[in-house]
């Protein structure tokens, strides 16, 4: 945070040259103190100061339309940060209301979580039972158009702007899917409500709960979902499958929350960071209320942030096994600085690294076991003459019944067959399982 000083310096620097007096509203309490001696030592960059100042002058006096001195510096702001990394960006008023309703888990829009690559708009992550995930969008595909209007170039902040709007409001998406033909989906758009967590027993002793992103409350989700699972169950599970793909991520304490669950002692995460706040560790404080079942732990490219540090920590204290595709690769940690007028800086002020101190960013988390996204196709069986269609044939020793040919019980379809990394997870938790002696 820049001193007073600084700013007023700033102030007037800008105001020599352009001969306008700047308004300076008064600084907003930061959440967290900032060592400034390194700011407070360096000198101003009075030949930027100029140039920055000629710019904001040149516009006002040749721009086609007559340009307000508040909304070029607020632009200048918004470049600032947008320029520092994809994550960074200033949220005005709207801007800051749609992000604290994402976290509570309501909102408006399309249900799609967004960042930057190449100048181009690319998806994270589709979020489950929203407009996005309906229409097939997928983690990846690259939004090149948005209602006929090319998005390259655009900041964060515009493209979302744009694909926010009115409910109800129909909106045409072009998109690039791995490099191939653009095409259009048209969407509806509609008040997100992101259900966090989502659980079921796959079949008697195997439980499956999917974390679709980490919002406030989802560790209490989690362990409620547990709880219900060992109850439906009877007894104790043989196996979990904790899903991760396609989670964004979200609030840093829930994804410690969730793994808090999962294990009985050791790190978590730890983050680094310039600032002396930016310095956290956290470790789990004994509550495993997963029982210490065998665990995988499922993952993809559209897995981001909180999800790869859920994902890592598990892998590093060697509590499940982690299977899928890499994940994301995004290790650094946003903190939101409230400011005055309903506005705030979502800033990048540290990265995130697994117990066994790995940085995800730009990497990601790689899974123990590679398991693509693949379709399974049934073939018809043939029909074997067997020992029971002959003739006169010997009973069963054990005075069993007879299965001739066609009348055994046809095998029920599992609820995961449409789901190929799914059904791969739940067949090695019955391999852990016969293993182990369970």
């Amino acid at each position: 945070m820049l001193h007073l000083s600084r700013l007023t310096s700033l102030a007037l620097a800008i105001a020599l040259v352009i001969g306008a007096p700047l308004a300076f509203a008064a600084d907003p309490a930061p959440l967290a103190p900032a060592s400034t001696a390194a700011t407070t030592k360096a000198p101003l960059p009075l030949d930027e100061l100029r140039t920055f100042a000629e710019v904001m002058d040149r516009i006002k006096a040749a721009y086609v339309e007559p340009v307000d001195d508040k909304v070029l510096l607020e632009n200048a702001i918004k470049g600032m940060l947008s320029n520092l990394d994809p994550h960074s960006a200033y949220l005005g008023p709207e801007d800051f209301a749609e992000l604290q309703e994402s976290t509570s888990g309501e909102f408006g829009g399309l249900g799609i979580e967004v960042g930057s690559e190449d100048g181009f708009v690319k998806v994270v992550s589709p979020i489950d039972d929203t407009p996005a995930s309906k229409a097939g969008i997928q983690a990846g595909d690259f939004i090149v158009k948005i209602n006929g209007q090319p998005t390259r170039g655009q900041s964060m902040t515009e493209a979302v702007d744009k694909m926010r709007g009115k409910i109800g409001q129909k909106i045409t998406l072009t998109l690039v899917r791995d490099g191939g033909t653009p095409f259009d989906v048209t969407l509806t758009r509609a008040v997100i409500q992101v259900k966090s967590v989502k659980s079921q027993l796959l079949e008697s002793g195997y439980g499956y709960i999917r974390i679709t992103q980490f919002q406030v409350k989802t560790g209490e989700e989690v362990a409620k979902a547990l709880a219900k699972m060992r109850k439906d169950n009877g007894k104790k599970l043989n196996g979990l499958v904790l899903d991760l793909r396609n989670n964004p991520g979200g609030v840093l304490q829930s994804a410690v929350e969730v793994v808090d669950h999962f294990i009985t002692k050791g790190l978590i995460v730890y983050t680094k960071g310039r600032i002396a706040n930016s310095e956290l560790r956290f470790s789990a404080t004994g509550n495993d209320l997963s029982e210490a079942v065998p665990l995988v732990v499922l993952i993809n490219g559209g897995s981001a942030s909180a999800s790869e540090i859920v994902a890592g920590a598990l892998q590093d204290q060697k509590r499940g096994v982690v299977m899928g595709t890499t994940s994301f690769g995004k290790g650094s940690v946003q903190t939101v600085l409230p400011l005055n007028n309903d506005r705030a800086l979502k800033i990048t002020t540290a990265l995130y690294f697994t117990p066994n101190g790995r940085s995800i960013q730009a990497q990601g988390i790689v899974p123990d076991i590679e398991v693509r996204k693949a379709k399974i196709t049934n073939e018809q069986d043939s029909e074997y003459f067997k020992e029971a269609d002959l003739q006169g044939h010997l009973g069963n020793g054990n005075g069993g019944a007879d299965k001739p040919t066609g009348s055994g019980a046809k095998a029920k379809p599992m609820p995961q067959d449409d789901d190929y990394q799914l059904a791969q997870a739940l067949s090695l938790l019955k391999g852990l399982n016969i293993t182990s002696g369970r």
